[in-house]
């Protein structure tokens, strides 16, 4: 292979330091980037500290590259403007597909490096994406929103790993003794605790409103509908009810919370918008996943122009919209859509 380059997006971790480690017996020139995301304090810094120790011990460049404006423009300001809008929005798929998956690819052209790879639990072989062998981590669900073109440029060398085998591999490492016992990275970097501490930094959200029933009628009050998602069932009050109720819809407009019994939280079918596959398809089969954490369902998909209509074998309760459905063909992924 000679003197192959490749970037490696680094992150001070486990997984991130074993992919350049595996790289590099593969005889690539692995070339480091950390990337700055956001600017909460006290975060970047232990972790550029162990970058830098990485860089080191392997003898390989890195670079430190400051991506906060765009991540902020393409990720934070959406993840705050789409719960303003009353729905579920995730931030991980927007940024793998703009910042990790789209500027550091960028970053890569700039450095004349064709090849990018990551320490994400996926698998890849230029023209499709498939789950990781270890199931219990696969990421395949927040890449699926990568651009199609990007796709020949990836590689992650974790695929066909699983996590505890990394994990043994990395505990004979002598620079990752220490980082091996470190807990896996949060799900939403910039979020502390809850999502409505980030919210209420740019506006109230304690905003009390009317809860309502299907029919519309006012059954109770609720604190600001912004500390609601589709399926939670506390924090409001429903006048005389016995059973308990859940969100099955936000108006946003009106500050209102819609609630009903579990049944009527029952969907089997639904519409995605900003739709991104891997081949051209107008009506498929496939399997579909709705979150992140759910079982795949059997469905019947039709594109027409720009939207697309999923009809599902089996009903799923508390569909958010905004959250990203994500199509499979057995561990292939043919690609995915917002729910709108």
């Amino acid at each position: 292979m000679g003197n192959k380059k490749i970037l490696v997006g680094m992150s001070g971790g486990v997984d991130s330091t074993v992919t350049s480690i595996l790289l590099q017996k593969e005889g690539y020139e692995v070339v480091g980037v950390y990337m700055k995301l956001h600017h909460k304090e006290g975060y970047h810094e232990a972790n550029i500290e162990k970058v830098k120790r990485v860089g080191e011990y392997l003898g390989i460049e890195v670079h430190i590259h400051d991506l906060s404006t765009q991540f902020k423009d393409k990720v934070y300001d959406y993840f705050v403007d789409t719960y303003k809008e009353g729905l579920t929005p995730n931030p991980c798929v927007m940024c793998n597909r703009n910042i990790k998956f789209g500027e550091m690819v960028a970053f890569a052209d700039s450095l004349g490096i064709d090849k990018v790879a990551t320490g994400h639990y996926i698998k890849c072989d230029g023209d499709f994406l498939y789950m990781a062998e270890d199931e219990s981590k696969d990421q395949s669900y927040f890449l699926a929103q990568v651009r199609k073109e990007t796709l020949k440029k990836l590689l992650f060398p974790l695929g066909t790993w699983l996590k505890s085998d990394v994990k043994a591999y990395a505990s004979k490492i002598p620079i990752l003794a220490d980082f091996a016992t470190q807990k896996e990275s949060s799900e939403i970097c910039f979020v502390e605790n809850d999502y409505t501490e980030v919210l209420e930094r740019h506006m109230n959200i304690d905003q009390e409103g009317e809860t309502v029933d299907v029919e519309g009628n006012v059954v109770g009050k609720h604190k600001g509908y912004m500390h609601y998602t589709i399926g939670k069932r506390r924090g409001f009050t429903v006048d005389g009810a016995h059973d308990p109720h859940f969100v099955i819809e936000i108006k946003p407009e009106k500050n209102q919370i819609v609630v009903g019994k579990k049944e009527e939280l029952e969907v089997n079918s639904f519409s995605i918008k900003q739709i991104n596959l891997f081949e051209e398809l107008r009506e498929f089969d496939a399997t579909v996943k709705v979150r992140y954490r759910t079982r795949a369902i059997a469905c019947k998909v039709k594109i027409e122009g720009e939207v697309g209509r999923v009809e599902m074998q089996e009903s799923v309760f508390g569909l958010a919209y905004g959250q990203v459905a994500v199509f499979y063909d057995g561990d292939r992924v043919i690609g995915s859509g917002v729910i709108c």
